[in-house]
């Protein structure tokens, strides 16, 4: 067993788009049973952040940044399993039904929620993007799940989130069902007009989910 893997390196390995050493990282971090919610949160996501810091300060462009989002998914593919196998072995705080609201499809800010809300406990089932209010509304019953975590990454979806609020509430399910919304153009401001919680982030989303839980 080598030295274990620093923080920096995985950080690194994200801002310089390197999915195959993001990947090996991984790895390393969860072959040495290392610390996994800190590899992500300290690691990886700090990696991420500093790609959209240097994509808004114009030191990086769309290549870059496809780049980077392409490293931190190659390690999330490793550490999201491990994990989940890991939160096997207790009770989960609650069951999270998470996914990009239809027509739209980025994911990788909604995937980095689902990823911190499992190292924390709780029971993740990510529909991934595009989907319908449909498909949240019948993967929530199937789960009997607790939370329904939406997000939109352009102003022209995010009228399905109201959408999907009122799907709830229509299906009587308003009382054991609370829906979280997140993505870059939403506010605390749209989550009250829509009755739902919101989250700016994935790492406040877990504090909310948390609160919504006990509720």
């Amino acid at each position: 067993m080598g030295e274990p893997c620093s923080p920096i390196e995985m950080m690194q390995a994200v801002v310089d788009g390197d999915a195959t050493l993001a990947r090996a990282l991984a790895e390393r971090v969860v072959a040495d049973n290392d610390d996994l919610v800190a590899a992500v949160e300290n690691g990886f996501i700090a990696g991420i952040r500093r790609v959209g810091e240097l994509w808004e300060e114009g030191e990086y462009f769309l290549p870059e940044l496809v780049q980077g989002a392409e490293a931190m998914k190659a390690a999330m593919a490793v550490l999201t399993p491990a994990l989940g196998a890991r939160a096997l072995s207790r009770e989960p705080k609650g069951r999270v039904v998470l996914g990009t609201v239809q027509g739209d499809v980025h994911d990788i800010g909604k995937t980095l929620v689902g990823t911190l809300l499992t190292a924390n406990g709780f029971e993740v089932h990510d529909l991934g993007f595009d989907v319908p209010v449909e498909a949240f509304l019948a993967k929530a019953r199937e789960v009997n799940a607790h939370i329904m975590a939406a997000s939109a990454l352009l102003t022209t979806t995010m009228p399905v989130q109201r959408e999907l609020v009122a799907a709830v509430r229509a299906a009587g399910l308003a009382s054991s069902i609370k829906v979280l919304v997140g993505g870059a153009p939403t506010t605390p401001a749209w989550a009250d007009e829509i009755g739902a919680a919101h989250a700016d982030n994935a790492m406040q989303a877990v504090g909310v989910a948390e609160r919504l839980v006990r509720a």
